[in-house]
């Protein structure tokens, strides 16, 4: 059940989609995507929430659009919204708690990098760059 209008929230999944982020809106769609991904995968989980919009989606895109390696894949759940595809995302970012915003970094299905939502709130963007392409540097 989505907690949220789909008209408030198509701008918010259009910020990550437009820049190449496959929006996941199922369990299955979450498992296909990390469990058999040999690689890398960025997941960013999405949220209408302030740090969001003003620090973790702007971080991520000047992240990529910086970086020198990259993710292989880029991959979105809606905190809120798809709640199936959410709570297996979240089992997949185990042994941290839910967080949303949050992103993680996956290399070949293994949990290897994580910016949880209080590492968000407490930075600025650029720091949330600066550690985003330290990751890509290291895994990719």
């Amino acid at each position: 059940m989505a907690v949220y209008p789909e008209y408030m929230v198509a701008p918010i999944r259009q910020d990550l989609t437009e820049v190449g982020f496959e929006q996941l809106m199922t369990a299955e769609e979450v498992d296909s995507a990390l469990a058999s991904h040999e690689g890398t995968v960025l997941v960013a989980v999405n949220s209408v929430c302030g740090c969001a919009a003003s620090k973790a989606r702007p971080a991520l895109k000047m992240a990529l659009a910086s970086a020198d390696k990259k993710p292989g894949k880029l991959v979105t759940v809606f905190a809120g919204m798809e709640t199936e595809a959410v709570a297996k995302m979240r089992e997949h970012l185990l042994p941290y708690p839910p967080s949303s915003p949050c992103i993680a970094l996956f290399k070949d299905g293994e949990l290897v990098h994580m910016i949880e939502r209080y590492h968000i709130e407490g930075s600025d963007a650029m720091r949330i760059v600066n550690n985003l392409q330290g990751a890509f540097e290291e895994y990719c």
